[in-house]
């Protein structure tokens, strides 16, 4: 990790609680709401706030390597946002102003911080700007902490190499169980969340890159409708897969990430389309402790909820599914999924996800055109296998959302371009009432434990106990 020798000499310690209005909260599980009313009436600032990170990423960096570097203007950074407060720009009111945000390292800035996707190869180079959700970060008041660990080139520089590994950060590890896969290729957006370095991350999905991290180290992870979020300075896999989420400690922390980065970027054609579904007043809105109320949300059973062993993992989320029914959601129980087995056999996807612009001399261009309609062909056949798989079991059992134990689904999310939630235990807003209301009635998150090892692999579900949504 990138730490200058100068900004480890202007660390001081910080106490671990704050007061805010007569009640003591915990910096290390605070959320983005208790921070930013500490934040308001001076009893926190974003110094000691920053300051208090860069104890825990002394601390517990080393451990689990969840971040690569950390921004060596970090405390100009905050000392600015705490000037901001005081002379109360138009800025200082947004719900992430003066908060610190570590980005996952495919995520470009342009400033002291490498943009390398973990790789050795990437070190030095210099971006032309900001990605275009770093913009609209600066723009809300955020303070970009540095970035966070991934598996090199978001997993697709090897597809053996461990999940959080990369050649710049070492092998990242799950702070709950050591020993234990941390998932995908936003790993370290994820444990850092979870080990409380930070409370707000940013990280990036083609396939089950935010969920799944989310999933197995007990956070909030958001992968956005294709387009919702702007691409534009990320390091590509797939134009046709790509988006940029948070990852959080609660629903709403999320909720307030996903309001400032949503939007037109005039660098990515995608959010032209999308950016009309962005709903006014954004998603904090949809933030209701009763929205199971009347929610259809089907379960898969069969497909979903079972190990690759056959034995059966929902036991452990029997009691969450009496959590929602008693809340008012409907369980539509033991659907199947037209299509699964093709969709998880089928190589569509991956012939799709290695088809990029090839185009570079004559003889390219020949070898594209002989081999154009193939990958129309592959493009129609995933977008078949999704409209008479998941579009139709939603239609017909009219659905809210989907929910299964794990990240198995993020196949279907990816080809389908679809949005998700991932929470310990149609649109953005539906799924954000539904993760929020059942979050709200479990309180299911705890802190990491940092065991060295674990025999019991269902002991990551009863601790965790996972929903995905999808609609």
């Amino acid at each position: 990790m990138a730490i200058s020798p100068a900004l480890l000499l202007l660390i001081v310690s910080c106490s671990f609680a704050v007061n805010v209005s007569g009640y003591n909260f915990s910096l290390a599980e605070a959320t983005v709401a208790e921070l930013q009313q500490a934040l308001k009436q001076n009893t926190l600032t974003s110094r000691q706030l920053v300051e208090y990170y860069l104890s825990q990423i002394l601390e517990i960096n080393p451990r689990i390597r969840g971040i690569i570097e950390v921004n060596p203007d970090v405390l100009t950074l905050a000392d600015k946002a705490d000037m901001e407060r005081l002379s109360g720009p138009t800025n200082a009111s947004s719900g992430l102003h003066g908060i610190p945000i570590l980005l996952k390292d495919n995520i470009a800035t342009m400033d002291k911080l490498n943009t390398t996707a973990g790789s050795f190869a990437l070190l030095g180079s210099v971006v032309p700007r900001d990605a275009g959700v770093v913009t609209k970060l600066r723009a809300a008041g955020a303070i970009i902490m540095g970035k966070a660990a991934l598996s090199e080139l978001a997993h697709y520089r090897s597809f053996t190499a461990p999940s959080g590994w990369s050649g710049r950060g070492g092998q990242a590890l799950n702070p709950y169980v050591m020993s234990e896969d941390p998932c995908g290729s936003g790993t370290g957006s994820a444990t850092s969340v979870a080990s409380n370095m930070v409370a707000v991350t940013l990280g990036t999905e083609t396939d089950g890159s935010i969920i799944c991290p989310s999933s197995v180290n007990s956070v909030v992870g958001i992968k956005p409708t294709l387009g919702l979020t702007s691409r534009a300075g990320v390091v590509p896999i797939s134009l046709r897969q790509d988006t940029v989420g948070p990852i959080c400690h609660t629903v709403l922390d999320a909720a307030y990430v996903l309001d400032a980065i949503v939007g037109y970027d005039p660098n990515d054609n995608a959010t032209i389309a999308a950016s009309k579904f962005i709903p006014p007043g954004g998603y904090i809105q949809f933030l209701n402790a009763n929205e199971l109320q009347g929610k259809r949300l089907g379960i898969v059973r069969d497909q979903f909820f079972v190990f690759p062993n056959g034995s059966y993992k929902a036991q452990a989320f029997e009691n969450h599914f009496q959590t929602l029914s008693k809340n008012g959601a409907i369980l539509v129980d033991n659907l199947a999924l037209a299509n699964i087995n093709m969709i998880y056999s089928n190589e569509s996807e991956t012939i799709a996800l290695l088809t990029a612009s090839p185009i570079r001399t004559l003889a390219g261009g020949i070898s594209f055109n002989l081999n154009y309609s193939t990958l129309v062909a592959v493009v129609a056949n995933m977008q078949n296998l999704i409209e008479n798989g998941i579009v139709k079991l939603m239609t017909q059992n009219n659905l809210d959302a989907l929910i299964t134990p794990d990240a198995t689904v993020t196949v279907v999310l990816a080809i389908g371009g679809f949005q998700g939630i991932s929470v310990p235990a149609g649109y953005e807003p539906r799924l954000i009432e539904i993760a929020y209301a059942f979050e709200q009635a479990t309180k299911i998150r705890k802190p990491p434990t940092f065991l060295v090892s674990s025999n019991l692999f269902s002991l990551r579900f009863s601790l965790i106990c996972i929903l995905e949504l999808i609609i």
